[in-house]
């Protein structure tokens, strides 16, 4: 009910000397942001299913309401996290680290963009947050 800017990341970054190779807020969706990130860089990704973190109190409304609460996270918006890159060589800097979570990783432009579910199933990755125009 009160979501705040995720300036906290900047700090914890800093301490760990991990300068992100991309950074990008999550106000369109976190499919959106990641397409963002990809086309921009010409780069492709894998983004997994059971490493989003999802909030049981984001969770049960969601399920209640018949919506798949991983669809919520891909798709919502205005979550007021930062979603970044980091070269593979700082992985081991922010890996298991508390303040952020590893979602996925960064491939080769040529395997494209995915969203790998639970059953291990490689599926297209779509936005289908806000679109403003």
């Amino acid at each position: 009910m009160k979501p705040e800017a995720r300036v906290d990341i900047i700090q914890y970054l800093k301490e760990l000397e991990v300068v992100p190779t991309s950074m990008i807020d999550v106000s369109d969706g976190l499919a959106s942001e990641i397409l963002h990130i990809c086309k921009s860089s010409k780069v492709g990704c894998y983004l997994y299913d059971e490493k989003i973190p999802i909030d049981a109190k984001t969770s049960m409304p969601a399920i209640d309401f018949n919506l798949d609460p991983s669809t919520c996270a891909l798709n919502g918006g205005e979550d007021y996290e930062l979603l970044f890159t980091v070269k593979q060589e700082d992985f081991e800097k922010v890996n298991n680290n508390p303040n952020m979570t590893i979602i996925g990783h960064i491939t080769d432009e040529k395997y494209g963009i995915y969203f790998i579910d639970k059953l291990g199933s490689a599926i297209t990755l779509n936005a289908q947050g806000w679109v403003c125009f």
